[in-house]
């Protein structure tokens, strides 16, 4: 997976899902004062953050403490990946999903963590990519940085987006969200699918070497 920006940016955008957020975040704040709505935004998105940031300062320790390869994990990566945009794609949209974990629960606690922070906006999908894209191997402090600094854009437009979901919502509806949910499983379809190939053709200079 080469550091582009573009690319980081977009497999970013779609396994964090800020636009399939708005309806999760609308179904398990529905009975929630406008100011208490605010808070809760704003704590999804900074505990989503951190965990994220852990990860990302963490997972290289934890792939290296396992001995796992570069092309080995690229590889299962991208098929985690795969199949987490398989589900965006064929299974329940992500709204319905979460929203719905969320109804049959009823979770203690706040439902800030649970499940806008966890699942919702730092997914598997989201942790998973996160470790890839910051690999020690692969890149530079600065560039890590950068990727870092990527990854706070999105999770920015997220709290944009869920401080706006009312309205956003009554524009594109249920309907509408699951719909960009799916488009979205597309592309990171694709994404997944060059991860794993760019991670063989590596494989296999390593072996010819």
């Amino acid at each position: 997976m080469s550091h582009n920006l573009l690319e980081q940016f977009i497999l970013l955008w779609v396994v964090i899902d800020p636009i399939g957020t708005i309806p999760v975040f609308i179904a398990v704040t529905a009975s929630v004062a406008t100011e208490k709505r605010w808070k809760i935004a704003i704590q999804a998105t900074v505990a989503a953050t951190l965990v994220l940031l852990l990860f990302l300062i963490g997972g290289q320790f934890l792939i290296n403490a396992l001995g796992i390869s570069l092309p080995a994990f690229q590889i299962a990566g991208g098929i985690v990946l795969l199949l987490f945009a398989l589900t965006m794609i064929f299974g329940d949209s992500k709204p319905e999903t979460e929203a719905e974990g969320y109804t049959r629960t009823k979770a203690e606690g706040s439902v800030a963590i649970f499940p806008l922070a966890m699942p919702s906006l730092a997914s598997p999908g989201a942790i998973l990519a996160i470790v890839v894209l910051t690999d020690n191997n692969r890149f530079s402090i600065e560039q890590q940085a950068v990727t870092a600094g990527i990854m706070l854009l999105v999770m920015f437009a997220a709290l944009i987006l869920m401080l706006a979901a009312t309205p956003i919502l009554k524009v594109i509806r249920m309907t509408g969200a699951a719909l960009v949910s799916r488009i979205m499983g597309m592309i990171l379809a694709a994404v997944a699918v060059n991860t794993v190939i760019l991670a063989v053709i590596e494989l296999i200079r390593t072996v010819e070497i």
